[in-house]
């Protein structure tokens, strides 16, 4: 299969084509990092099998591309952000990944793509529509019922700094400092809370964006983090995990 990639980000287009290739076996004909080289190359290139498309480039949003030339290949978009998924299935995604990409989303991107591409337009327009829609309607946990003492109490998904797991028990600990226990792992938790906000930086933590007081550069190209209202000295961003932070950071 022969792919494009554009993305603006390096680490990010290395990361993308190390989880594509774990997938199937592709030849990356060029990586774009602007919407003036992509259209260039679109112009004077055979179209190729797919195109993994960031949305947000250094010159501008990639709907530009197709407003400059004709593009004869299905798109899968990445991005940090949801709110371009209806606007991206106005043009050819079959697919729009959310950043960090997680390698079971790309796995089914691609089965995806298998399934369409032999399918007539019309078919591939209304089940991209079907699946924009409910990536705009999709719902994060906005509470959670926990015990305190005899009493059940309704806890905000806002209240909530960090979500952490010790001796196989989940706590989420709010902003008033206090430890509630969970009937969820931290597994569980990942689909359920809102990716722009917590973040997965090990097999104990989820952090949410303004959880840290402080990031401290630590062994190993890893990152330490001063988490408020606690007092664990060892939270540290796994390394495997550090590129994918730096990107939630920054998006």
């Amino acid at each position: 299969m022969n792919i494009l990639v554009i993305e603006d980000e390096p680490s990010a287009a290395e990361r993308l084509i190390s989880l594509i290739r774990q997938q199937v076996t592709v030849t990356v004909l060029a990586q774009p990092d602007t919407i003036k080289s992509s259209v260039a190359w679109l112009k004077s290139n055979p179209a190729p099998d797919l195109i993994f498309m960031d949305i947000q480039l250094a010159d501008g949003l990639s709907f530009q591309i197709f407003e400059q030339v004709t593009v004869n290949a299905p798109v899968i978009f990445t991005t940090a952000y949801n709110e371009y998924a209806l606007k991206a299935f106005k043009v050819n995604s079959i697919e729009y990944l959310l950043k960090p990409i997680d390698a079971n989303e790309l796995r089914a991107a691609f089965a995806k793509y298998k399934m369409l591409i032999g399918k007539p337009a019309p078919d591939k327009m209304m089940e991209s529509i079907s699946y924009a829609m409910q990536m705009l309607t999709k719902r994060y946990k906005e509470r959670f019922v926990v015990k305190v003492g005899e009493h059940l109490k309704s806890v905000e998904v806002n209240e909530i700094l960090f979500f952490f797991s010790l001796d196989k028990t989940t706590f989420a600990q709010t902003t008033d400092g206090r430890k509630h226990i969970l009937d969820f792992t931290l597994d569980q938790l990942d689909g359920l809370l809102d990716p722009s906000r917590y973040f997965r930086i090990n097999r104990k933590y989820i952090v949410r964006i303004d959880s840290f007081k402080d990031m401290i550069s630590h062994t190993n190209s890893r990152i330490k983090l001063l988490l408020k209202t606690n007092d664990d000295e060892d939270v540290i961003v796994a390394r495997e995990r550090v590129q994918e932070f730096k990107e939630w950071l920054d998006r």
